[in-house]
């Protein structure tokens, strides 16, 4: 099969036909082999009962359908596990993203033999202040700490390998940071194509302020984990050995001093006194609590098990 289309979607009744036509169109005109995966994440209007009726029609149609809303990434991440093409595509269902990038997108991957194509929405018609410029400072912010030169992490419109997307983990709300994801698993030819985005044609953004903040914290995550996932005995171990050592050598220092003044007969008062030696404590309390969170987490790396991050009500 040579594409799998993934494409989550929360109350997206009114565009859902008219992507789907649109998507066959494209198919049929370029002789592609294809699946569509329509990944509905908790709808509350008619969308699954449209993407049943368009699965009855068209064979190629499949869904997958959550209990409640989980979040964009848990949709991605069952529709990466369902995904059968060579060349995997995922965009909004909003009909922002357009499918005639499509035939490009799967040159690019398969002759070009990139790992991944992000989408660029260079000229974009969303709000200067409650988007355009928000997402500036992510993708800016996002280059200077994964290294991964692209435009806009945030774009919807992308194309993998098949093999990057059975390797990476998607939660949270990491989907916009896939490529940095597919950085660290070993996936080094990432690309950018600059893709069209048109203006919403029906109903309004799902996404609220709240997704930037999210957005931050999860940028901070993966470069955590991109350096210290594996090993976090080697970020809060050392941590907690220094700040124990300067906390024991300000105690001995403290003790020393106490002993010299003594052994030449000057006056003197109570260690419990000197305000440094309740630094010292301190600082040796959080050596040891910061040693033993590494250590905590290492025996956690070793024991945990894969969580189930969201239940599927219906899939076909």
């Amino acid at each position: 099969m040579n594409l799998s289309i993934i494409i989550p979607l929360l109350n997206e009744q009114e565009s859902l036909p008219e992507l789907h036509d649109w998507l066959v169109s494209v198919m049929n005109k370029n002789k592609f082999s294809y699946e569509i995966l329509f990944i509905d994440d908790g709808s509350t209007d008619d969308s699954w009962h449209i993407i049943q009726n368009l699965s009855q029609t068209n064979p190629s149609v499949k869904g997958i359908r959550f209990l409640r809303n989980y979040g964009k990434s848990q949709a991605l991440h069952a529709g990466f596990a369902k995904a059968q093409g060579d060349v995997i595509i995922t965009m909004d269902a909003d009909l922002q993203d357009s499918p005639d990038e499509i035939p490009e997108l799967y040159r690019l991957i398969m002759e070009d033999n990139y790992d991944l194509i992000s989408g660029w929405k260079k000229k974009r018609y969303d709000s200067v202040v409650a988007k355009n410029i928000p997402s500036k400072l992510f993708n800016w912010a996002a280059r200077k700490t994964s290294g991964v030169q692209l435009h806009d992490f945030n774009c919807g419109l992308k194309a993998y390998k098949n093999t990057v997307i059975k390797n990476i983990e998607v939660s949270g709300e990491m989907h916009r940071y896939i490529p940095v994801l597919a950085k660290n698993a070993g996936f080094s030819k990432i690309g950018e194509k600059v893709v069209i985005h048109q203006a919403r044609k029906y109903g309004a953004t799902k996404f609220g302020m709240e997704r930037f903040i999210n957005g931050f914290l999860d940028l901070i995550t993966i470069w955590f984990l991109s350096k210290f996932g594996k090993r976090p005995m080697h970020l809060f171990g050392a941590l907690g050995v220094i700040m124990f050592l300067i906390g024991f050598i300000s105690a001995g220092s403290i003790g020393v001093m106490k002993l010299w003044k003594l052994y030449h007969n000057e006056p003197t008062i109570l260690v419990t006194n000197n305000p440094w030696f309740f630094i010292a404590l301190t600082t040796m309390i959080i050596g040891t609590q910061l040693f033993l969170a590494g250590f905590l987490g290492e025996i956690i790396l070793r024991t945990k098990n894969n969580e189930e991050r969201y239940k599927i009500s219906e899939e076909f």
